[in-house]
């Protein structure tokens, strides 16, 4: 799956996005991660399947969100207490369940 973490410089999920290759590799996943800027998304989105927002970007999902569905993407938020403890782990399961 290739999943596209956005955050407001695409640098605080870099090593969210390090932690979920890891545990993508650990299961024998053969994933893509990203992160980028929300500025960014336009760039990025066609060759993505999953978007993940951090939570500081919660104010920006419905124009993520509407460019998602646009897009025909799953996309959601991502559990605060996750990205807060760099769970790779469960931040993968969370985009393993919004698989296409």
């Amino acid at each position: 799956m290739n999943i596209i973490l956005v955050c407001s410089a695409g640098m605080s999920t870099s090593l969210l996005v390090t932690k979920m290759q890891k545990a993508s590799e650990e299961i024998g996943g053969n994933d893509e991660i990203f992160a980028c800027a929300v500025d960014q998304l336009d760039q990025y989105i066609d060759k993505y399947d999953v978007i993940l927002i951090g939570p500081q970007m919660r104010y920006k999902a419905k124009s993520i969100g509407e460019l998602a569905t646009a897009k025909g993407k799953s996309f959601a938020v991502i559990d605060s207490t996750s990205y807060g403890l760099v769970d790779g782990k469960k931040v993968l399961a969370q985009a393993y369940s919004m698989k296409p």
